[in-house]
């Protein structure tokens, strides 16, 4: 599908003031081909962008929006905020209220600091993590992001590398030779490093649901032993539930899977649609940070008012409306439509999801769980996928190794839409990208 004049006029202007024309890589259509889609309005489930055309949203902002575009709880809180003050650079009823409400909800935690995004909350947990162990190297695990942090953009996402070089250009190797990467789904490697080298070891980080190179679903065993082995060296566990949090359930995949971390990281759907993150943990590490301690952290926006507003009115909106009941039941359903679609695709495909997290993965037998059993021949069949959807109002992610997201805001004709939309697509390949 190609973009209509104004999506192209306004790509053209954005090309020339901000670099590849987007503020986010993704975002650039560079997986994909074509102009990218520039929106001007979002209500509920629906986009349209500035030609006036409307999509069915199934990337939801990446995840923050589950409650839909424009919640109108959400807005009136943002309004209110508004009105009061946008910042104050001092503690505010609300940040100490979502404080209270995070620290009640997620397992083991006891204190929480907030950033003003993901990347800040995880780069921040690494160094408490270093501060309270006294030790520097860290361990993540390849297809694993974590932010875009020098140190954990070593095998970050789809970018892989091999060990101990970094994934971008301006990333010195001294900085990666601090982070050992290990293979996901492997008990005996990540066994055999933390009890040969864990007293070196400040933190193991992991997405303990990876969603950032395709859905790569972890055997609760395997969680298991590493917390288990993390324990046993003293290394400290950091669950990156930047995308999880408050998505999968109140307490994240630490509930759902019922392993507790030692620090947890947050961002998206904690601020309501509103650039936040947070970290948190045992008190006895959070003491750590400045002003009690000596490691240094700060940031003039973390829990200004508008954001801490946003997302006080949708956590509070998640737990009066059963949201986790529901957006499993939505995600069952969503897998009772398009798993037949898939399965009668030209080419191999399967729907990976759990909750309403989920990927349409491009390749036949088992769904993999480790970044280096993810198929690079998507791409090509993905392009092709993405605009026919595209053509028939359906929003995905423009890129094979992305996941999407369901809402409270996606009804039954919603999925409906979606499945229609994928069978045409599938077998109708109309659409040339240049």
């Amino acid at each position: 599908m190609s973009a209509g004049v104004g999506s192209t006029a306004w790509m053209e202007r954005a090309q020339r003031v901000i670099p590849g024309g987007v503020s986010s890589p993704v975002r650039a259509f560079g997986a994909v081909g074509g102009t990218p889609l520039v929106y001007r309005r979002g209500t509920g489930v629906d986009l349209e962008d500035v030609d006036g055309n409307h999509y069915i949203d199934f990337v939801c902002s990446w995840g923050p929006l589950i409650l839909g575009h424009a919640h109108p709880e959400v807005r009136e809180a943002i309004h209110a905020a508004v009105d009061r003050g946008t910042t104050f650079g001092a503690p505010g009823e609300a940040e100490i209220e979502l404080a209270e409400l995070i620290v009640a909800s997620y397992p083991g935690l006891e204190q929480v600091r907030f950033t003003s995004s993901g990347t800040e909350a995880t780069m921040s947990a690494i160094r408490v993590a270093r501060g309270a162990t006294g030790r520097d190297k860290i361990v993540k695990f390849a297809g694993c992001y974590h932010g875009h942090a020098d140190h954990l953009l070593v095998a970050a996402g789809s970018g892989l590398v091999t060990f101990g070089h970094p994934s971008s250009a301006g990333v010195p190797d001294a900085f990666a030779a601090e982070t050992i990467v290990l293979p996901l789904d492997d008990t005996q490697r990540m066994t055999e490093l933390l009890r040969r080298e864990g007293d070196r070891i400040a933190a193991v980080i992991i997405e303990p649901v990876p969603a950032n190179n395709g859905l790569l679903l972890q055997r609760p065993e395997f969680l298991a032993a590493l917390r288990a082995e993390t324990q046993r060296a003293g290394t400290l566990l950091i669950f990156d539930e930047v995308i999880s949090g408050f998505r999968l359930a109140r307490g994240g995949a630490a509930e759902r899977y019922g392993i507790t971390p030692d620090l947890a990281t947050f961002g998206k759907i904690i601020g309501g649609g509103l650039p936040v993150g947070a970290f948190g943990g045992r008190r006895d590490i959070m003491r750590h940070l400045a002003p009690l301690g000596p490691v240094y952290q700060a940031g003039t926006l973390s829990g200004n008012a508008v954001a801490m507003a946003a997302g006080l009115a949708t956590l509070r909106i998640l737990g009066r409306e059963d949201a986790y009941t529901k957006l499993e039941a939505a995600g069952a359903a969503l897998g009772a439509a398009l798993g037949p679609v898939l399965a009668g695709a030209p080419f191999p495909a399967q729907l990976v999801r759990m909750g309403s997290l989920f990927w349409v993965c491009l390749q036949g037998g088992a769904a993999p769980r480790a970044a280096e059993a993810v198929s690079s021949d998507a791409g090509p069949l993905y392009r092709r996928l993405f605009h026919a959807m595209l053509r028939r109002g359906i929003a995905m992610a423009p890129s094979a190794y992305e996941v999407g997201f369901l809402s409270l805001a996606h009804e039954p004709a919603h999925l409906g839409r979606l499945r229609d939309a994928l069978q045409e697509s599938l077998h109708t390949p109309d659409v040339d990208v240049a």
